[in-house]
């Protein structure tokens, strides 16, 4: 008869990690992106990592004193053993330098603790009467990819290293650090007079129903701004690093986009790609494409970013993408929603960074004569609204419109093929307004409006 096996786990791993943040909480910022309460194997660690991620959530010191407390809140302090277990979770931890490396051996331990769950899960379909075999393959793989998806912790990645890439794959430079500490501008004239700026610790929310450009203007801004010398980060929780890339590589070295993809220029747009290259390589601009992201990770990511490398600009795209923390059910969507938005608001705050969120709109946009989006389109939760400081929707009446239909409608006047209305519709600290851009769609690019004579 077989012993029956232990799961894999390191009980002296999992101390340090907790001992760790303990000695020093500044250290959890580090580790969070990539542990989780779950990934611990004895419960008295998981309970102690979850108070802190308690704490580091509501910006509170990180200490034997304060995780005591919070243990006490939930009444779990004796359950993890009182205040005896925390001295020793110091004492049994030689220096907190090594959190890291502490935190890998839990989640290492932790991804085998799932690939055997998984192992089991895909064992019991194997056993299951069917006639499905492709059905029940998927299944499968959605088990293992679930495995590898919760895993899979890519992070910030400079623009510089995927164009690297690219020309390894195909065929770049410093990192400049800027200490700015005024408003980002956008580099579009008339947004920047309307707004002052994207002002520090504000959440501005870009909305727009699908395919008119919100993730293409996002990507815009958070270009200019790097171009005038602040630091930016964009979480794509959508599209690869790889597609941003290029779409920025069109935008610079005006060729486009489709043949760039496809490789398909010249001698000299092959030299205009070079020198694009170089040039984007020096910007101080930070992609982090990883698909499956809670508040939490995105967060500890931004803060190291922050001390790292300096952050003016965060860019996400887009806030529906982001996990929250509850499943199923309407009503838990719109809770997690609202929590969501909240907690974007509290990292602009808390890391003083101009902060642009991308988010969806309702199909009440598409019902509504002449489409023009309003407060009340922010899909899944009002307190979007309430949240965000500026609220901006980008619309192009080219896109609902029909030349035939708009000369119908509106005889005399000129079609607006390739213009687009950003409407600053809520402005806490200012006036609204209405602002027009000239989208290039074959550079997937958005230019001040002023420039479309130069074209």
């Amino acid at each position: 008869m077989y012993a029956e096996k232990l799961l894999p786990h390191d009980l002296e791993a999992e101390e340090a990690v907790v001992g760790s943040v303990l000695i020093d909480g500044d250290c959890f910022s580090r580790i969070a992106a990539y542990l989780k309460p779950d990934d611990f194997y004895r419960e008295r660690n998981q309970l102690c990592f979850a108070a802190c991620e308690a704490l580091f959530q509501r910006d509170e010191v990180i200490d034997q004193v304060t995780l005591a407390r919070e243990l006490s809140r939930s009444s779990q302090l004796e359950t993890v053993g009182g205040m005896a277990y925390l001295s020793h979770l110091i004492s049994v931890t030689p220096t907190s330098a090594h959190s890291e490396h502490y935190a890998n051996v839990v989640a290492r331990t932790a991804t085998m603790r799932k690939l055997i769950d998984a192992a089991s899960r895909i064992s019991a379909m194997g056993y299951q009467d069917t006639d499905d075999v492709d059905a029940t393959i998927r299944q499968a793989e959605d088990v293992l990819f679930t495995v590898r998806g919760t895993d899979t912790q890519r992070g910030f990645v400079p623009l510089r290293q995927i164009y690297d890439q690219y020309l390894e794959d195909r065929a770049a430079i410093a990192d400049p650090v800027s200490e700015n500490t005024g408003p980002v501008m956008s580099g579009y004239t008339d947004l920047d007079e309307l707004l002052g700026g994207v002002q520090r610790s504000d959440l501005v929310i870009l909305g727009a129903r699908p395919s008119l450009g919100k993730s293409t203007l996002a990507l815009n801004i958070c270009l200019n701004a790097a171009k005038n010398g602040s630091s930016a980060g964009f979480f794509s929780l959508e599209m690869s690093r790889e597609q941003l890339a290029l779409r920025i590589l069109s935008s610079e070295a005006e060729i486009d986009s489709h043949r760039l993809r496809l490789g398909l220029y010249t001698e000299a747009e092959e030299q205009r790609i070079i020198d694009a290259i170089g040039q984007l390589s020096d910007l101080p601009v930070f992609i982090d494409d990883t698909p499956f992201q809670s508040m939490i990770e995105m967060r500890s990511k931004s803060r190291r970013l922050l001390l790292e490398h300096g952050l003016d600009l965060l860019v996400v795209d887009y806030l529906q993408l982001i996990q929250g923390r509850s499943r199923g059910g309407t009503e838990n969507r719109v809770q997690e929603i609202s929590e969501i938005s909240r907690s974007l608001k509290g990292m602009a705050r808390d890391l003083n960074i101009a902060l642009i969120t991308c988010s969806q709109l309702s199909r009440g946009v598409e019902q509504r004569p002449g489409h023009r989006p309003m407060l009340s389109d922010l899909r899944d939760s009002g307190s979007i609204e309430q949240d965000a400081d500026v609220v901006m929707f980008l619309h192009r009446d080219d896109v609902y419109t029909s030349e035939e239909e708009w000369d119908q409608q509106f005889p005399g006047r000129p079609y607006p093929k390739n213009i687009a209305d950003l409407i600053v519709a809520k402005h806490r600290n200012g006036p609204t307004g209405n602002v027009q851009l000239y989208f290039r769609d074959n550079l997937v690019r958005f230019d001040s409006f002023a420039r479309v004579d130069d074209f």
